[in-house]
């Protein structure tokens, strides 16, 4: 079936439930990925556009009811809808231009009924050219004349029919509604679950070397300045080794999740996670901030204890040691909810006493316990790019799969509880130390006459190149200090890593001379910055 002539489908988008869209002409300026046929689709519903594999689309009619029953996400109805409507609409626009067809077909043969002459007419005519023939021509030129008269009686319209090169059955290019609106960014919000749902490989086009249940993405998401990531493999993607793409499509577990901590982090997380179509229960101290997530399908916990004895499996998320303690430990906290068979899943950055305290008194009272402190940023918490470190139980780790799978890109399980905390205050420590020197570098430029733009153009042409250098880079000089990571943990887990270097009695000079810097930036009103602002730590 040829899907280039079913202009309205179903296509796969990375890792997100099968979605109604049509095929659109992209635009002049942005090339085809490289590799097997793929047709350029906008998405129902939503502002995505993109490249999609021809084998992970599918026709619209024929597979509507299938994807209705798999599908009963708020949004994913309300992106059925407008492809209904579309159709309505296009479907109306289609008879009005039959009609007009019609019409002036109809206008066509009555002027060509007036245009021809009577049957007595006809027959004169005919005995006056037969009786001319007879006296004057010979048989060849009688044989001309009949050709002749043949091709004589076609209407002009006949003859441009005749002589037109084009095939029938598929309609010019410029015919189909292949017009692309006008907004192009890329924002996710497709729900649902696809559990069960498999895209198999179509017969006049074999997938070689692919994963049967979930076929290579090969797309392109084009944000508003259609800029496009390429990578060294030729294919196009909005993100760097999807763990799902890789993994297959994610089969949310049926075990009930629960959510505490909606903060820059955790918001990404349970979006996320509701995407993939996990049951969740959230809670916050905040409370307006579950708002979105209820309006998304999330239900809501009004303590933790509740959160935790309703659900299965709760995940946490909060500031720092202090935090993480009088969410367990406080009134109506998790150790209320507690039970046998309960499981608590931290993924706080704190020390490794803190989370050692935390698993002890969670096991104490027949709880699973598991740490899983998670490496990114805002940003990449809402792509669902996340790196998640884990440690204790690791049967509570395997449960945890789909969760993981929903949030991260990739996950670690390194052992023994503190042994994750421990290794994220080190990537901490790193990440925190690195942006500190950028910023003294870039003062140092601005100082010495040189262009720090320049500076960053060189750095990211070296060994040093990176999102994180471009990003923090881009911020600084752009002025903009929105937090992704705020200032004021960056500096938290710098503290917590100069005391676990002292623990084992091992110098951390350099994070110590960066922690210092960040004090400084604290002091200057910049906790709630990005930690980039640490730059005005250098220029005050």
């Amino acid at each position: 079936m040829d899907i280039s002539y079913q202009p309205e489908l179903w296509g796969k988008l990375g890792r997100y439930p099968p979605w109604p869209g049509k095929i659109v002409n992209p635009p002049k300026d942005l090339k085809k990925p490289r590799g097997k046929k793929c047709f350029f689709v906008k998405f129902f519903g939503t502002e995505d556009h993109a490249w999609i594999k021809v084998e992970q689309l599918k026709p619209y009619h024929p597979h509507k009811e299938e994807m209705i029953k798999i599908n009963k996400g708020k949004r994913f109805q309300q992106a059925v809808d407008a492809v209904e409507e579309f159709l309505r609409k296009t479907k109306g626009k289609d008879q009005a231009s039959s009609h007009n067809s019609n019409e002036e077909k109809n206008r066509r043969n009555s002027s060509e009924e007036r245009g021809k002459p009577s049957a007595g007419e006809e027959k004169r005519k005919a005995s006056l050219s037969e009786g001319k023939l007879k006296k004057g021509t010979g048989e060849g030129k009688k044989r001309v004349s009949s050709v002749s008269s043949e091709r004589g009686s076609k209407s002009p319209l006949k003859r441009a029919q005749d002589q037109s090169p084009r095939k029938r059955g598929r309609p010019p290019k410029d015919e189909k509604d292949l017009t692309i609106p006008e907004s192009s960014t890329v924002k996710r919000v497709m729900t649902g679950t696809v559990a069960g749902f498999k895209w198999p490989p179509s017969v006049s086009e074999p997938v070689k070397d692919s994963d049967p249940h979930f076929p290579a993405v090969c797309y392109q998401a084009i944000t508003k300045k259609l800029k496009v990531c390429e990578e060294e493999t030729g294919s196009t993607s909005i993100q760097a080794a999807d763990s799902t793409a890789v993994n297959g499509s994610i089969t949310p577990t049926d075990k009930k999740i629960g959510f505490l901590g909606l903060g820059l982090m955790g918001s990404g997380i349970v979006s996320n996670l509701l995407k993939m179509g996990h049951t969740v229960t959230v809670w916050n101290r905040t409370a307006e901030k579950c708002d979105l997530f209820i309006q998304e399908g999330a239900r809501l916990g009004r303590t933790p204890a509740e959160v935790v004895s309703t659900c299965d499996i709760t995940f946490a998320c909060v500031s720092d040691p202090k935090a993480a303690k009088d969410l367990v430990l406080g009134p109506s906290g998790v150790l209320q909810g507690i039970r046998p068979g309960k499981c608590y899943v931290d993924m706080s950055t704190v020390d490794a006493d803190t989370v050692t305290e935390l698993a002890q008194v969670i096991v104490s009272r027949g709880g699973r316990f598991l740490e899983a402190p998670v490496s990114g940023n805002q940003q990449l918490s809402n792509d669902g790019m996340l790196v998640i470190l884990a440690a204790g139980d690791r049967g509570l780790y395997e449960d945890c799969s789909s969760c993981f799978q929903a949030m991260g890109k990739t996950s670690f399980f390194l052992g023994e509880v503190g042994n994750a905390a421990k290794m994220m205050l080190i990537v901490n420590m790193v990440q925190g130390s690195f942006m500190a020197t950028i910023a003294e570098g870039l003062t140092l430029a601005q100082v010495t006459g040189q262009s720090q733009q320049t500076l960053l153009d060189i750095l990211n042409q070296g060994q040093l190149a990176s999102i994180f250098l471009d990003q923090k880079c881009q911020n600084i000089l752009q002025g903009n200090f929105k937090p992704d990571f705020y200032l004021k943990y960056i500096q938290k887990d710098l503290r917590l890593a100069i005391a676990l270097g002292d623990s084992v009695n091992h110098p951390t000079p350099m994070a110590a001379a960066a922690n210092e810097v960040y004090k400084r930036a604290k002091a200057l009103d910049q906790s709630d910055n990005d930690m980039s602002a640490v730059y005005r730590a250098y220029i005050h």
